[in-house]
This record gives C-alpha cells, sequence and structure tokens, in this order.
C-alpha cells in the first residue's frame, strides 16, 4: 500500500470509528468496557487483523495498516479502544501467524479476523511482571494432554476474550528455557474470568484477572514449540513495542489538537491565552517532542517491515515515545487549567490513559536497562 492509499484508508477509518465509535464512548468508559458487539462490527467493517494472509478472511496487507488503525483510535482519543484492538490485531494474531499451526490459525484466525474470537495474552502474575522468569503458572504432560492451572492478572481484553495465549512453565527446572506458551480456549472447564479491574485510565479497555484451575488442554494446544515461549516472546516484543509507540505519538497528536483548538477559543486577562508567550512556547515544544518521535517511529516501522528492527531500537523508541507522550500531554493539560482536570474535558482523558503506556510492554526502566546493555554489555 502505497502513502496515498494509505492516507485513503486512514480517512476510511476514521470515518468508520467517529460513527461506530464516539456517538457510544463515554457510556462504554462509564461500563469500563466496550460492548462484545463491537469487535463484530469491527470484522464486518474489515479493522480487524488486516495484515493476516488472505486464506484466513483478512485483507493480507502489511503491519503498516494495522498501525495506522491504532494510530486513528488513538489521535481521536480511544486510548482504552486502541489498547485491546492491539492486543488482538497487533499481538495475539501474530504469535499465531507465525507460530501456529495450520490446523490453529484455521481455526482461531478465522474468528479473529470476523470478530467472532478476541484475542488476549496472559503472561503477567501477581508475583511476575516485567520478570517474565517469575511465572508459576505451570502446564504438566498428562498423556497427550496438558493440564493447566495458576492465575494471571492485569490482562486486556481478558473479559471479552475467546482465546488467551497462556504463558506456562512447561520444564520447572529451567526457567525461562522452560516455559511454553499455550491457545486456551476460554469455554473450556476449569478456566475463570475474576472481577474486571478498576483503572485509573483507559477504561473502555477491560483487565481482569484470570484462573486456571485443572484445565485439560489438547497436545493441539502448544503454541509453538515446547519449552520456547520466552523465545517467541522475545521474537514478538518489538512488533508489540511498535504498536505501543503508534499509540503514544498519534494520542500526543490528538491532545495538541484539543488544546490548539482551546487556546485559541478561551481567554484570560482579556486576550486569548494563544497570545500568550508560554502557551506558544509551551505547544512549540510539544510539536517538536512529536515530531522528532514520528521521525523515529517511521524509521522504526520501515526497518520491522524490512525485517531489521532490533530488540535495542524497539526498546529506544518505546522508552522515548511513552515518555514524550505522557510528558507532553500534562503540558498540553496545564494549558487547560483547572478545566483539564474535570472529566467533562477529552484532555483529561488523554492525561490517565496515558500513563499506562511506561508501564506496559515493559517499563521504562526495563527499556533503559536493555538499552544499556546494547551499549555497555550486562
Amino acid at each position: 500500500m502505497d502513502n496515498e492509499e494509505l492516507t485513503l484508508f486512514r480517512d476510511m477509518t476514521r470515518r468508520a470509528l467517529e460513527q461506530e465509535i464516539a456517538p457510544h464512548f463515554e457510556e462504554w468508559e462509564a461500563q469500563h468496557m466496550v460492548p462484545r458487539e463491537l469487535w463484530n462490527t469491527l470484522g464486518a467493517s474489515g479493522l480487524l487483523c488486516p495484515d493476516m494472509p488472505e486464506e484466513y478472511g483478512a485483507a493480507g496487507t502489511t503491519p503498516q495498516v494495522t498501525f495506522a488503525i491504532i494510530e486513528e483510535m488513538s489521535r481521536l482519543g480511544f486510548g482504552g479502544v486502541a489498547t485491546g484492538y492491539g492486543i488482538h490485531s497487533n499481538i495475539v494474531a501474530p504469535y499465531i501467524n507465525h507460530f501456529g499451526t495450520e490446523e490453529q490459525k484455521q481455526h482461531w484466525l478465522t474468528k479473529m479476523v470476523s470478530g467472532e474470537a478476541v484475542g488476549a495474552l496472559a503472561m503477567t502474575e501477581p508475583g511476575a511482571g516485567s520478570d517474565v522468569q517469575g511465572i508459576r503458572t505451570n502446564a504438566v504432560k498428562d498423556g497427550d494432554d496438558w493440564i493447566l492451572n495458576g492465575s494471571k492478572i492485569f490482562i486486556t481484553n481478558g473479559y471479552h476474550a475467546d482465546v488467551v495465549i497462556v504463558a506456562a512453565i512447561t520444564d520447572p527446572g529451567k526457567g525461562a528455557k522452560g516455559t511454553s506458551l499455550f491457545l486456551v480456549d476460554t469455554s473450556l472447564p476449569g478456566f475463570e474470568k475474576g472481577k474486571k479491574l478498576e483503572k485509573i485510565g483507559q477504561h473502555t479497555s477491560d483487565t481482569a484477572e484470570l484462573f486456571f484451575q485443572d484445565v485439560r488442554l489438547s497436545g493441539s494446544a502448544l503454541l509453538g514449540e515446547l519449552n520456547k515461549g520466552f523465545v517467541i516472546m522475545m521474537e514478538e516484543l518489538p512488533r508489540e513495542r511498535l504498536g505501543i509507540a503508534a499509540q503514544a505519538i498519534s494520542a500526543a497528536e490528538g491532545a495538541l489538537d484539543i488544546t490548539v483548538d482551546y487556546v485559541l477559543e478561551r481567554k484570560a486577562f482579556g486576550q486569548k491565552i494563544a497570545s500568550f508567550q508560554n502557551t506558544r512556547f509551551q505547544l512549540a515544544e510539544v510539536k517538536t517532542e512529536i515530531a522528532i518521535n514520528r521521525a523515529f517511529y517511521e524509521k522504526c516501522a520501515d526497518a520491522y517491515a524490512e525485517g531489521k528492527l532490533s530488540a535495542e531500537e524497539a526498546a529506544m523508541l518505546k522508552y522515548a515515545s511513552t515518555e514524550m507522550q505522557c510528558k507532553t500531554i500534562d503540558q498540553c493539560l496545564q494549558l487547560f487549567g483547572g478545566y483539564g482536570y474535570t472529566a467533562e474535558y477529552p484532555i483529561s482523558r488523554f492525561y490517565t490513559d496515558a500513563r499506562i503506556q511506561r508501564i506496559y510492554g515493559g517499563t521504562s526502566e526495563i527499556m533503559r536497562e536493555l538499552v544499556a546493555r546494547s551499549i555497555l554489555g550486562r
């Protein structure tokens, strides 16, 4: 897809989002989740998993198109929707496409493309966040089957999920090298969803605890090779972090747009706020920071398309873009004064939605360590 086609696609996506999401967004925010039907609507519109192969019902485009959809959602201020969409289309689907068997692809990808099935990724546990080696969820071999036990927390799409990629220990003596991934059908006996977690932001992204009590999985539920789960996760992280950067930069752009509109209208001391030097300098700084990060993001996206994006570059991008997002949106909110701190003004949601971006997908501290290792070694 060339630039002109991508621009047209963005326009089409924006119109679809304004029609299908915008009128209901406040209601969904209050309910702390989107309705299940939204996934079917997005599937019918061709917006789910667009870069998956055509044989599974997708458009067979490039990851660039998936990133573009994430960007448009984020720019419009639909942060929670963008996160849920990213997990489904930018993480779970590529995992299955890259490492799944043909049977797994036929069964799950076709349903994820249509919206019949919602995907989630379950790695984090109460005692294992950034430290993947702290995972306690385990799968024990029982004949040709596996018996899965454990729990996961902070799982995006956890409440609506029909299929969950679960990281579990399959060889207790090997730590990360004994971790495997499983495709878990949430209709199986022994699987339970806990309560939706109340978060300070991204309310439309349903986030849940998941519990597995003697869940019997067939041997065909194993995703990829046995004990290669950690390797698979590391291979897929650059794409995940690209998606988070797409959210960060586009959300910052959206926040800037509504801030410009506000300062051009709002008056103080008899003149528009836009005329004050502080306002002008603050917004000049915000625009510059966004432009620098977008240039790096596009460089990394091109590198990913060519199969050349390194883990270090992805870490730098994730770190830089999410830190920038939080900083620049804070600067924008400040220009709204007290109104910016009220839920009535969308800038407040841009602000609260942004904070988690520096945590999930690898914290800023972990990103700095990864970059430092590329310079200095371990």
